[in-house]
This record gives structure tokens, C-alpha cells and sequence, in this order.
């Protein structure tokens, strides 16, 4: 089959489409034309009339993701100017990053592909049966525009396994190291581009460092610290900082990045944090500052009621422990738990550890990580910094 491929379309699937939406659900496929995996397919309504060109996947509930509302050709010369399109965007507002997201999926109208920048290696994921048939074209291009001296392939992400895909990670060109040092803010940051989180350090939470920063004080206790991101951004502003995960193989490049900052202030611990709370409530610590960024409760819909009950047994704890005027940053990374569920949870958790909130701030991802009015889902991280009066 070639990119001709027709795929027909239901009313619903055109006005999802009319709406801004990328996806089309396969509920609302007529007729795929016998399109193979990861095709490139023009998008027709009942009448034939053309909408587009979009990738197909035979395994996915989301059948098509729209490429383009024009019936044009999706080749090389395509791909490289949406990346370029994606590099001028981050040139406004991400100027001079070391670590930066230069890909986010439907973001900059390229769904299913993800590409973050370590320094002078790149990291990609192919999310979509599309996305991986194009890899090899989208990594020409990559190698093209940014001349990286290697390119991963981060196909470890469960999102493949709805794409029918093997969860399997691979050099693309060049070579990619197991480490590698780049500058992140004003510190040096260890990121471990074959096993770090994501596709080795999230850079989603990078402004949002900074933000807290401005806000902590005193005490510090950063719950879910991973390798160190908010605590380590904390120490300048704090007398100490604790830092808390489950983790210890993230613990250990934590350890890394303060040494490798000289920081003298903050210390790591493994534990698992509900308990930890639970502990240090029944002996009075106070903290002036608490950070909050847990893992996503809710994968999908039917799991938020009970994520919404996790996050407000964690949140009364951490404000039973916070100072009076302390800081409280909370964050969720959960898509399906908005920022109206995060407030409300705050403002009961609140209720009930008899404590009063005012917002200092309420933020999302980064700006490398850019929100499309008409896709919900490209806007996933919320965080508020919260003041206890």
C-alpha cells in the first residue's frame, strides 16, 4: 500500500477532526481501505471528501492520529520541516538549554513522536506504529538539522504496547553513552539517557524547579525526589533539605548530582513516603517547605477516584507536618487528574488537617513541553505552590 491508502470516517470522527482534535477513535472507522501498520492514509468523510493525512494503526483504539488537514505528500521533506518548525519554537523559549524537549508528540503536530536533547546526544521515542515506521527518515533528519553525535531510539515506554510495538531501546546513529553530565538550570546534572526515567531526567519539571525555589525556605522535605530535581534546586534557598523516594538506583545518581554540585546541605533517603509521613507526623517534625511530586496515581479514568483518595491522604499528611507560613508545592503529572481536582483535594486535605491555603502559584510543564488549546492531553503537569497561613 502507499500513502494513498483511504481510511472513511464517521460524522463523529470528521467533527472530532473539524473540532481541532487530532486522534480518531476506531469506533468511528467505516473502512480502512486494507491499510498495513503504521500507514500513511488519507482521511475521507462519508461523502469522500478529503480531511487530511494521518497515520493508521491496526492495534491502537485511537486508529488514526492527523499529520496534516492537506492532502499532500509525508516524506522527508515533511518530517524536516515540522522538526524545524519544533527547533525555532524551542530557539524562543528555550534559549541556550542544555537539557531541552525539541519534540512533544501532537504539541508541535507531530503525534506519537517524542525527542529530548542531552547535551549533544538526542533521545527519541516512537510511540506510534507510524512514528516507528518513519524512524529511520525522522532520524536522517534529526541528524541533519542538529548534527548530534548520537541518537537513541527509547522504545522502552508502555504506550507501545497499545501500538502492537516491542518495547526495545536502540542506538540510531552514532553512539549514546550510559551517562552523560549536561547543565541543567544553573547545576550540572547527571542524566542516564539507557535507564533514567522518561528518556533520562524529566525536563517537564525544569521551570517549575526554578519556581519552587523562589517560594522554599528553611526546612525542607522533598517526597517523590527521584534523582534530586526540586531538592537540589531548594538548597540555596533552605537551611536543609531532606530528600525521599523508593527508589535507590534513583537515589544514587541523587547522591551523584549533589556532589557533582558540591552541595552540602541536602541528604537522601529510601523509604516509601506515605509511611515516612505517617512517622514523622506521630513525632511532631515540622518542615518549613514540602514538595510533593508522586508518581501518576491514575493511568486511566477508571483509576481516579482512588488516585483522588491517595492524593489527599498524602496531602493532609505533608500539611499536618508543614510550619505555620510554609510552603507547600504539590504536583500531579496524572492527565487524567486536572488542576480543579488537584485544588479541590488541597482545599479538603486542608479542611481537615485544619490548616488554611492561599495560592502563590499555579503552573504546568515547561515550556518546551508546548499545550495545544484543542488536544486536552498535551497538558498533563499540574503544580501549585500553595502558602499555610
Amino acid at each position: 500500500m502507499t500513502q494513498e491508502s483511504q481510511v472513511t470516517i464517521t460524522r463523529r470522527g470528521e467533527d472530532r477532526l473539524a473540532s481541532g482534535h487530532f486522534w480518531v477513535y476506531r469506533t468511528d472507522i467505516t473502512g480502512d481501505g486494507g491499510a498495513p501498520p503504521g500507514a500513511v492514509v488519507r482521511v475521507v468523510n462519508q461523502r469522500g471528501r478529503a480531511l487530511g493525512m494521518a497515520h493508521y494503526s491496526t492495534s491502537s483504539q485511537i486508529a488514526l492520529r492527523r499529520l496534516t488537514p492537506k492532502v499532500e505528500a509525508v516524506d522527508r521533506a515533511f518530517w524536516l520541516a515540522r522538526l524545524r518548525a519544533a527547533l525555532d519554537h524551542r530557539v524562543r523559549v528555550a534559549p541556550a538549554e542544555e537539557a531541552c524537549r525539541i519534540v512533544h508528540t501532537e504539541g508541535d503536530l507531530l503525534p506519537g513522536l517524542i525527542v529530548d536533547r542531552y547535551g549533544s546526544v538526542l533521545c527519541a521515542q516512537f510511540l506510534t506504529q507510524g512514528m516507528d515506521a518513519a524512524r529511520e527518515e525522522i532520524a536522517d533528519c534529526l541528524q541533519e538539522l542538529l548534527s548530534p553525535a548520537g541518537i537513541l531510539a527509547r522504545n522502552d515506554a508502555p504506550a507501545r504496547r497499545h501500538e502492537g510495538l516491542t518495547e526495545v531501546s536502540q542506538a540510531l546513529r552514532g553512539e549514546v553513552p550510559q551517562q552523560v553530565e549536561i547543565g541543567f538550570n544553573r547545576l550540572r546534572w547527571r542524566v542516564e539517557p539507557w535507564a533514567g526515567q522518561k528518556t533520562g531526567v524529566y525536563l517537564d519539571q525544569r521551570e517549575n524547579y526554578v519556581a519552587a525555589a523562589r517560594q522554599a525556605r528553611g526546612r525542607a522535605l522533598d517526597c517523590f525526589t527521584s534523582t534530586g530535581g526540586f531538592a537540589l534546586h531548594l538548597a540555596a534557598r533552605c537551611e536543609t533539605v531532606e530528600g525521599v523516594d523508593s527508589s535507590a538506583a534513583a537515589l544514587a545518581t541523587a547522591v551523584h548530582n549533589r556532589e557533582l554540585n558540591g552541595i552540602a546541605n541536602v541528604t537522601f533517603r529510601e523509604a516509601d513516603v506515605f509511611e515516612l509521613l505517617g512517622g514523622y507526623m506521630r513525632q511532631r517534625r515540622q518542615y518549613d517547605t514540602v514538595v510533593l511530586d508522586p508518581p501518576a496515581f491514575a493511568k486511566n479514568r477508571a483509576s481516579v477516584d482512588a488516585a483522588l483518595r491517595g492524593y489527599k491522604d498524602l496531602h493532609v499528611k505533608a500539611l499536618r507536618i508543614l510550619s505555620p507560613g510554609g510552603v507547600l508545592v504539590t504536583c500531579s503529572c496524572s492527565y487524567h487528574v486536572s488542576e480543579a481536582d488537584l485544588l479541590q483535594v488541597a482545599a479538603e486535605a486542608a479542611l481537615d488537617a485544619g490548616r488554611t491555603l492561599r495560592v502563590i502559584e499555579r503552573r504546568m510543564q515547561a515550556s518546551d513541553h508546548p499545550v495545544l488549546l484543542t488536544v486536552p492531553e498535551t497538558l498533563y503537569l499540574k503544580c501549585l505552590i500553595l502558602e499555610a497561613l
